[in-house]
């Protein structure tokens, strides 16, 4: 059996052109297979998905939600667990079987809209080698097709991210679910065009704007607007649990479950921001914030006597060390790390407790320490009137948002430089994990605002553009005349999803690093380049020259 794969999804990628043996992110070749026929499995459900809708036939919701499940679950970085994929192989060829009965007749379907996996783990892994699977399915293909295409498909995976988040927080949409069946159905048409896919992937920049609002609702009206805090970033003496990834539910239900047990909660990751949430932050067991970025786990997380729980996207390989003590839920799995099943709507979380229970946690409390967070889009909206007032005044010059994926490529030193150098009249707006590059910085204040401004998760550039347009109306100008600046780092899928939307807004003038996606061809870049102005990052004091003049 041929033992190569081809991914070249995220910015970390192999040489920067594509991993072929193993993924850097630790995906095996077997796993990889596997992932490229669930997502060709789809691609059919979304055709016949989108045949139903045409002819009046509503979609079930649970249709929906297993759709969304399976492209979040083979974003970067989620689910390493082959038995799972099987899983939701076979899962696929019932939902395509039963939507292909109910779509009817038919003309013009597409070559491999009605494909059926094996449903053994050896036999989906001998249909994978077949050369029409996966990124590289014709060799004949349009190389700038083929970039815009898999460009629609990662913004999908990215947004389907968003739209778990905000479903199991009761915020299922289906004009976003029917968007994704449209657009992976898509991708089976050969005759669609570049300018066709152009257009299917700010499409999905429209519909990603709309899931971001629907997770914003999501969050805020289950655990309340986040509120400036002052959070601890020092260990605390006791049993500990540390929550990774991005579901503001799990936490939830983890802190509910665990009060009055004698265990302290820290978050980390993008976590972070749930500690500015008062629905979560009301637990007095949610403590602070343990550690940095994703990419620094198996380090941090190095024996640690504590329990992990990994909640959604940036689980690396587990090392020995700490292999018995974290845990999985939701989409996320790695093969003999222990999983937190969802039985009858709800997961039960006294096994990370009592692993916490039983390691006893840190001896002795730190040093206290904290810096400021929450600065969320109420936060922000409500102050609008005093910022408009110190841009005015020539108190503040101008905004930079920071922000976007960490990782560990050389090469991301230059968004701390960059923090580091900006002057003292700016503020810099900042989010998800690319925010631990500078965020235990004391940049001090100017106008009265920290100068570092944590505004949450990546889901949370919602806030960012919320606030961009606010700031437009106050100045009554567009927002590309705003002195505002978008640097932006991209790891993941994710991140694809945010460019797309900004990119749908019209925004110009984005500086995009450390490296540029090997998935965009030369003349999509120079689309790019051309409509919107995109700019690969340079150096810290060369970009801050020609933004500032």
């Amino acid at each position: 059996m041929d033992n190569a794969m081809f991914c070249w999804q995220c910015e970390q990628t192999a040489g920067g052109k594509g991993c072929t043996k193993i993924g850097v992110c630790s995906k095996d070749p077997d796993v990889a297979k596997m992932q490229d026929v669930l997502i060709y499995l789809l691609k059919g459900i979304g055709f016949y998905a989108t045949k139903n809708i045409e002819k009046g036939n509503k979609i079930p919701r649970e249709i929906g939600e297993f759709f969304t499940e399976c492209v979040f679950a083979t974003l970067t970085n989620v689910n390493f667990d082959g038995q799972r994929f099987v899983k939701y192989i076979k899962e696929a060829n019932k939902v395509k079987k039963q939507l292909k009965e109910s779509a009817g007749q038919i003309e013009n379907v597409p070559k491999d809209a009605d494909f059926i996996a094996p449903e053994t783990r050896g036999e989906i892994l001998n249909i994978a080698s077949r050369p029409n699977l996966g990124v590289m399915d014709d060799e004949n293909l349009d190389m700038d097709i083929r970039s815009l295409r898999e460009f629609l498909i990662y913004g999908i995976k990215g947004m389907g991210a968003y739209h778990h988040h905000a479903y199991v927080l009761g915020k299922y949409d289906e004009e976003v679910a029917n968007f994704m069946f449209k657009a992976m159905g898509a991708t089976l048409d050969r005759s669609l065009t570049v300018e066709n896919y152009f257009d299917l992937n700010m499409e999905c920049g429209k519909t990603n704007l709309k899931c971001m609002a629907l997770l914003d609702a999501g969050n805020t009206g289950t655990f309340g607007d986040p509120e400036p805090t002052q959070m601890l970033i020092t260990k605390k003496k006791g049993p500990f649990i540390v929550v990774s990834g991005h579901d503001l539910r799990d936490l939830g239900d983890l802190l509910e479950q665990s009060k009055d047990k004698g265990v302290n909660i820290y978050t980390h990751g993008e976590m972070l921001p749930c500690n500015a949430y008062p629905g979560l932050k009301k637990y007095p067991h949610l403590i602070g914030n343990f550690g940095g970025a994703w990419q620094d786990q198996q380090k941090e997380f190095d024996g640690i006597p504590g329990a992990i729980l990994m909640t959604s996207n940036c689980l690396m390989k587990p090392r020995d060390s700490y292999k018995d003590r974290i845990f999985t839920s939701s989409i996320v799995g790695w093969p003999g790390v222990q999983h937190i099943e969802t039985v009858n709507g709800k997961k039960d979380f006294s096994p990370v407790i009592n692993k916490a229970l039983e390691l006893g946690g840190f001896p002795e409390d730190e040093p206290e320490k904290r810096i400021p967070m929450g600065f969320g889009r109420n936060a922000l909206l409500s102050n609008a009137g005093a910022i408009v007032d110190a841009v005015k005044a020539g108190k503040i010059r101008h905004f930079f948002l920071i922000g976007g994926c960490d990782g560990a490529r050389p090469g991301r030193n230059y968004y701390t430089e960059f923090a580091e150098k900006t002057p003292k009249d700016t503020i810099i707006l900042t989010l998800a994990c690319g925010k631990y590059r500078f965020n235990k910085l004391d940049l001090g204040t100017v106008a009265g605002f920290p100068r570092i401004l944590d505004c949450g998760q990546c889901n949370d550039a919602y806030t960012a553009i919320q606030v961009a347009l606010a700031l437009a109306e106050a100045f009554d100008c567009d927002v590309n005349d705003l002195p505002l600046s978008f640097i932006i780092s991209w790891y993941e899928q994710k991140a694809v999803a945010v460019l797309q939307t900004m990119l749908y807004l019209g925004l110009q003038d984005i500086y995009l690093g450390p490296s540029l996606p090997a998935f965009v061809t030369p003349n999509i870049l120079q689309v790019l380049v051309d409509k919107f102005n995109i700019k690969p990052i340079s150096t810290p004091d060369e970009d801050l020259k020609v933004i500032l003049g």
